[in-house]
């Protein structure tokens, strides 16, 4: 009964916590309230600012003191543990997967058992098994199988429950058990289908599950590392790594999401795991509790929302599931990998529009476990589950204001706010590349603010998302929610000029407007030309790209 009471107070005083943060930052955005302002109001700062910045001041805080923690010693790791790594592979780029399974025999840990499973055994997947036989068969202890069906299919055209899926399934855990290399190739079914498979077959042979996908690089300390962190406190449920970019020169795109992914991991997962709450253990590189996935692995597998099964957001909800049990989830950014992202605009539009839909879903069911978890947590979730709405109607109104300066203004501090993240991150990285990150907010604004409202229209849509890469698959939907959205924006820019033509410009405004012109071309005249110094050079140059010592596996 104490218990019952304690968790009814707590979920009271969470709720009331995330009422209270949503309806201060709901009564600051609409009686904009400002501290202080220019007599026209061309210029001001007002409490929504304020609370925006204050926000942005803590996250860094934060994860500056989370990086401090992971650089100082570290007690040593118990080397008796046993780990399984579990690889998911699915129509992937032979190149990739071979530096992948190069990079996994390099891993500096003993007894590490490993099992791909692919997804798919028709012939045409078959190459997949063979790579694996040509850089893991020559050593001891391994098994390749390829299975007609998978734990819920036979292969026909039904759910397998009859005796020879059993016996398939069976013998898949045989191998698994018996084996220290062990692959999989099985009907398709979904990523999730695929871990389920190796989570099932393991079962409780070992006590840490390692997560990875077949077109990541792994550090061969990356095992070592995150079990250091799950060994010195037994409240800690799963953790992840140091997810970087294996290709960021092949394309624009591809460089601009690996400075946005070091941002990602290093300074907003960093400030979630000071907390204890990392809210997506990545699947390029995480690890698990064994004891703990094994209690959740079924609802996590038939997880379903809006009455549909759910076939994305495989690893957000993994890491849901760990903070579902009161388990703390970790970032250290002493475990490392490279991993391969998209390098055409419209397949990276796609993925980002799939781990949106994944985002929103997931927020949600996150919000159950909000009591059982720091309050930053809960803070947290709302500042970022509703800015992409309040940042919509923000534009949309400044846009259809019928002022020129008020979109520029708007202009110039979207990159004000980017070149202050960005200057952050290169005093913490200890690298000036990380100034392109205020080119990110250029991309964040025209292409994945769209994306996530599409996300969150289409949520119930199944799907990959992205296609493998050994035939990449371009997906042009994704082009959708940008078109719509450049639309309704030129439609703002095509009223304001309307407007001002109206009636002349006083003389305060055209030197604004020539100066913040001038100010706003300058920066992209500089940034444009650090980058074609910088970075154009070096891109589709492959020998350059991999930086990490690992990455000539």
């Amino acid at each position: 009964m104490p218990s019952r009471c304690g968790t009814a107070v707590r979920i009271f005083i969470t709720t009331l916590f995330a009422a209270v943060v949503l309806f201060a930052i709901l009564l600051a955005y609409v009686t904009g309230y400002q501290f202080i302002h220019t007599e026209q109001h061309h210029l001001s700062f007002g409490l929504y600012g304020a609370i925006l910045s204050l926000h942005l001041l803590l996250q860094s805080l934060f994860a500056f003191l989370e990086h401090q923690r992971m650089r100082g010693p570290s007690q040593l790791c118990h080397l008796h543990r046993t780990v399984a790594l579990c690889i998911a592979a699915y129509q992937e780029d032979p190149d990739y997967l071979r530096k992948c399974l190069r990079s996994v025999r390099r891993i500096s840990f003993p007894g590490l058992k490993v099992v791909l499973v692919v997804d798919g055994n028709r012939p045409e997947d078959a190459y997949m098994m063979d790579i694996f036989r040509d850089v893991m068969g020559g050593a001891e202890h391994a098994g390749c199988i390829v299975w007609k069906g998978n734990y819920h299919s036979d292969g026909a055209r039904g759910v397998g429950t009859g005796s020879v899926n059993a016996e398939e399934a069976a013998r898949v855990a045989r191998m698994v058990h018996s084996c220290r290399y062990s692959c999989i190739m099985q009907e398709w079914g979904g990523k999730r289908e695929v871990m389920y498979t190796a989570f099932k077959a393991l079962g409780n042979s070992v006590d840490y599950v390692q997560v990875c996908d077949s077109d990541t690089v792994l550090d061969p300390a990356c095992t070592i590392e995150m079990l250091k962190v799950l060994e010195e406190d037994p409240e800690v449920g799963g953790v992840g790594g140091d997810v970087q970019i294996l290709n960021k020169y092949d394309s624009w795109i591809s460089f601009l999401s690996s400075v946005r992914y070091w941002m990602a991991f290093n300074v907003e997962r960093a400030c979630q795991s000071y907390f204890g709450c990392v809210q997506c253990i990545s699947g390029p590189l995480g690890m698990y509790r064994n004891s703990i996935l094994q209690q959740f692995l079924e609802p996590w597998y038939h997880q379903t929302f809006l009455g549909s099964k759910c076939s994305f957001g495989d690893d957000r909800h993994l890491t849901n599931r760990v903070l579902s049990f009161g388990y703390k989830t970790k970032f250290t950014a002493r475990s490392q990998c490279q991993t391969e992202t998209p390098t055409q605009y419209l397949r990276w539009l796609n993925q980002q529009t799939r781990w949106s839909k994944s985002y929103f879903r997931e927020w949600l069911y996150n919000a159950l476990w909000f009591h059982k978890h720091s309050l930053w947590m809960t803070y947290e979730s709302v500042v970022t589950g509703f800015f992409p709405f309040f940042l919509v109607a923000t534009v949309i109104h400044l846009f259809y204001r019928g002022r020129l300066w008020n979109i520029l203004l708007f202009l110039l501090t979207v990159q004000l706010v980017g070149m202050v993240k960005a200057t952050y991150a290169c005093f913490l990285r200890g690298s000036l590349v990380m100034i392109f990150m205020s080119l990110y907010s250029l991309l964040y604004m025209s292409s994945l603010l769209p994306a996530k409202i599409f996300a969150l229209l289409t949520i119930n849509k199944a799907g990959w998302g992205t296609s493998g890469r050994k035939k990449i698959v371009v997906n042009l939907i994704g082009a959708v929610p940008v078109t719509v959205w450049a639309l309704i924006l030129l439609g703002g820019v095509a009223y304001t000029i309307y407007c001002e033509t109206q009636e002349p410009f006083s003389e305060t405004e055209k030197v604004l407007l020539i100066a913040g012109t001038i100010l706003y071309a300058c920066y992209w005249l500089i940034l444009l030309v650090l980058y074609l110094a910088i970075v154009a050079k070096r891109c589709n140059k492959r020998e350059e790209q991999y930086h990490l010592p690992y990455a000539e596996a």
